[in-house]
């Protein structure tokens, strides 16, 4: 009986030595978890819901996150605290997140328009140097996008959840045009093969 559980130990010794020997896999993917974001609080708003029982008090937080290169959300939480909406918000905009399309200038090729509700938005190209020209929720979104030279210009309606959601639009607008230009024309594939910035494809996931 001694014999036959010293071989049992001596086997599963080995077994595990074979395991520990082999050499892990290498895994290139980026999480959206480790990556590094910068948030600002735009808005904290008290809403008050009437029910059958009375009023049911909460709160509303509307937060930009970006990583001031490429990426950018509107992220936007409901809770009865303060703290526990606004880590809802950071969620809520890590999953809304959107790629920005950068020129060499830091700046975007073309000037676009966008309206979300009651608000318009309309985004032009500057030189370098020119800086973020724009104001409220907007100038939020284009400094966490990683935009330093562009000028923005607010129609309508001054709410800033609406106009922080029209920006985005405008932005992903963008990136449609550039994906249909590239794909109409050889002389515009060049143009945004010049003016655009490169950058390595880099896989995220939520």
């Amino acid at each position: 009986m001694e014999i036959t559980e010293e071989k049992n130990i001596k086997g599963k010794a080995a077994k595990k030595e074979s395991f520990s020997s082999k050499s892990p896999r290498k895994k290139t993917i980026t999480r959206l978890s480790k990556l590094k974001y910068e948030e600002k609080i735009v808005q904290i708003k008290r809403v008050t819901k009437v029910t059958t029982g009375g009023k049911k008090m909460t709160f509303r937080a509307i937060v930009i996150i970006g990583d001031n290169k490429r990426k950018v959300g509107v992220g936007i939480g409901r809770a009865e605290d303060v703290n526990l909406a606004i880590d809802k918000a950071i969620l809520n905009g890590k999953k809304n997140l959107i790629s920005v399309p950068l020129t060499i200038l830091s700046s975007i090729p073309h000037v676009i328009e966008s309206s979300y509700g009651a608000c318009q938005i309309m985004l032009r190209p500057a030189s370098l140097g020119t800086g973020v020209i724009a104001g409220g929720s907007v100038k939020a979104v284009l400094e966490l996008a990683g935009i330093k030279n562009i000028l923005a210009k607010q129609f309508g309606s001054s709410n800033i959840l609406n106009n922080a959601k029209a920006t985005i639009r405008a932005l992903v607008k963008l990136n449609e045009k550039i994906e249909l230009g590239k794909t109409q024309s050889s002389r515009k594939s060049s143009f945004y093969d010049k003016v655009m910035k490169k950058y390595n494809n880099v896989k995220f996931n939520n």
